[in-house]
């Protein structure tokens, strides 16, 4: 009888535990908004943002929360942001060589880092 007290309270904590971590991960988070006008001098920027616009915006507007979260707030390493893009991630497509080039994807990380900094 004591043994199914033990399992039953493991259990609850496991269940209490994968409960509080799903309603964390799941959290949705604005980032704050952009102050000024993005830079556009580089050209790898200036591309980034075409390329962003054309495959990204529709889910992160503006690299803001929309039907994907916020990406502008996002400290992931640039690498975690490739194999996301690449792979996907829950709900996120992937996005193969033939669909986002490697520079294209380059410059779209140049366009998310000028976006991180303003």
């Amino acid at each position: 009888m004591k043994k199914n007290k033990t399992y039953y309270r493991i259990f609850m904590y496991m269940v209490l535990l994968t409960f509080s971590f799903l309603m964390i991960s799941c959290a949705v988070r604005k980032s704050p908004p952009i102050k000024e006008p993005l830079s556009l001098e580089d050209q790898s920027v200036r591309n980034g943002q075409i390329h962003f616009m054309a495959h990204c915006h529709k889910c992160h507007p503006a690299g803001e929360a929309g039907l994907g979260p916020a990406i502008n707030s996002n400290p992931a390493p640039k690498f975690a942001k490739r194999f996301q893009v690449r792979h996907g991630l829950g709900v996120m497509p992937s996005f193969k060589d033939d669909e986002i080039s490697d520079e294209e994807l380059s410059d779209i990380m140049a366009y998310l880092k000028a976006l991180r900094r303003n």
